[in-house]
């Protein structure tokens, strides 16, 4: 079988926008360049971050060149070291995940970028990349000549350079991957079997369209889109409002213990269709977007299905028994994202939506185990008057007079697990821990034994359901 490498572009790609601010700060830091600013000099970068290459930017790339005869190499690896762990720092959360899908299937990591070799080296290290596809400076004697040695490594030269690394490696391109957000990286992407365009420009993004290329940002999960650097749920958060559902009257407290930064995994308890709405409301108010769990049915519906994805859902098939979902979620935690999950997995039926004990699935105590992250509890009552599961749709008419939603999160959660493959011993006991503090955040009138009519309970079901309400036994929720 053929091997293939990955290769991947700096600016804009792997990082959000341009790695020149950090660079030239640490060129001057060591007096390889002069201390005095260029006038403009932020707007070109602001510019570039926003809009992407330009000819004009590569022509000042081409001219730095010139401009770095008789300058001290070590001055510029110097630089280079220095930035490095800043730019790590910058470095795009969800590209780590893909770098780890390549490296199981045994493909080279490696960086194809138009930044001097001597600068990014350090950088290609420390990501724990396998090589380095760069613009190398020609020297002698240690200093600078203002020539290139070998290729100007952008438009057709990056291919050209690429093609002559792979061509010493034994490496195929037609099974290989490159990543870049650039137009001027079209000959990069169509050297290559498996090309991504990456946050591309607007030229790029209509190449990539045409070509049916994958589009990503890697600052988000896959299939979430991205206009002028937001999310759709980003540019929903106007609308996700209280005052958009004149039905519903919303009480909600405890927003601010919601994280400003960082991994947590947002648990409610399930009462109603309307309880991912609910949850919508609440999240929203803290401005970050919300990566969740879903079930299969949602995704594989036409036009639903394809918004649900873009909006960075994730696809569960219980039926299948796989654990990509989970593996997704942690992906999504460990690239500081909030997940929410309901951990009841359904509405409960008859009498067990009744009882004031809440039973849990196992899946968000797995997904903590395996990441770390805290549980947050969210508290969710009344959602069942304006959508019961009896019903096809939910109640909009009740605007004179409408059904109170109570909303209360909780204080974070964390658990000491033994290992991030506990016991099931370990699980339940967390899972039990998580459904106690759910409960809490219920009304008394919640943590009471009730009878319900037998209405209420017909409420529980899906329409046309015939059986005896009082007689059905809720299933344990047991794993996921």
């Amino acid at each position: 079988m053929a091997r293939g490498a990955a290769f991947f572009d700096l600016d804009r790609t792997l990082l959000g926008g341009a790695s020149g601010p950090v660079y030239t700060a640490a060129l001057r830091d060591q007096g390889a360049v002069p201390a005095r600013s260029i006038p403009g000099e932020g707007l070109v970068f602001g510019f570039f971050n926003v809009f992407g290459e330009t000819r004009p930017s590569i022509m000042l790339t081409k001219q730095a060149i010139k401009l770095a005869a008789g300058r001290e190499r070590a001055a510029f690896q110097r630089a280079g070291e220095a930035a490095a762990p800043l730019l790590v720092a910058q470095i795009q959360s969800y590209a780590a995940g893909i770098f780890d899908e390549h490296r199981a299937a045994g493909r080279p990591i490696v960086m194809a970028t138009t930044t001097p070799f001597d600068l990014v080296a350090p950088l290609a290290e420390a990501l724990g990349m396998d090589d380095v596809v760069a613009t190398r400076y020609a020297e002698e004697a240690g200093y600078y000549t203002g020539k290139v040695d070998g290729h100007f490594v952008w438009g057709r030269g990056k291919l050209r350079a690429v093609t002559d690394w792979a061509s010493a490696r034994d490496i195929d391109l037609g099974a290989s991957y490159a990543y870049s957000d650039s137009y001027f990286d079209l000959p990069l992407l169509n050297g290559v079997g498996n090309p991504t365009a990456v946050n591309p420009d607007a030229r790029l993004a209509a190449a990539a369209a045409v070509r049916r290329w994958p589009i990503r940002f890697l600052d988000a999960p896959p299939g979430v889109m991205k206009l002028v650097g937001f999310e759709a749920q980003e540019a929903l958060f106007p609308l996700v409002r209280p005052e958009f559902f004149p039905y519903v009257r919303f009480d909600i407290e405890g927003t601010e213990l919601l994280p400003e930064t960082g991994g947590a995994i947002l648990v409610g308890n399930h009462r109603s269709y309307f309880d991912p709405v609910a949850m919508a409301v609440t999240v929203a108010r803290g401005g970050r977007p919300v990566r969740f769990l879903g079930k299969k049915e949602v995704f594989d519906a036409p036009v639903v299905g394809q918004i649900a994805a873009s909006m960075g859902g994730i696809r569960v098939d219980r039926a299948s028994g796989s654990d990509a979902p989970l593996r997704e979620a942690a992906r999504a935690l460990e690239a500081g994202d909030l997940v929410t999950m309901m951990p009841q997995g359904t509405i409960p039926r008859g009498p067990a939506f009744f009882d004031p004990k809440l039973k849990g699935r196992w899946g968000a105590a797995r997904l903590a185990a395996l990441t770390g992250a805290p549980i947050q509890p969210i508290g969710l009552w009344g959602t069942e008057k304006v959508w019961p599961r009896s019903a096809r749709l939910p109640n909009v008419t009740s605007v004179a007079k409408p059904p109170k939603i109570r909303v209360r999160v909780g204080e974070p959660i964390s658990f000491d697990f033994s290992s991030t493959d506990p016991s099931n011993k370990e699980l339940d006991a967390a899972t039990k821990k998580m459904m106690k503090s759910l409960t809490k955040l219920l009304p008394k009138k919640a943590r009471q034994a009730y009878e319900p009519t037998e209405e209420e309970l017909r409420s529980t079901f899906p329409p046309g359901y015939d059986g005896d309400p009082s007689a059905e036994a809720e299933r344990r929720p047991g794993t996921d």
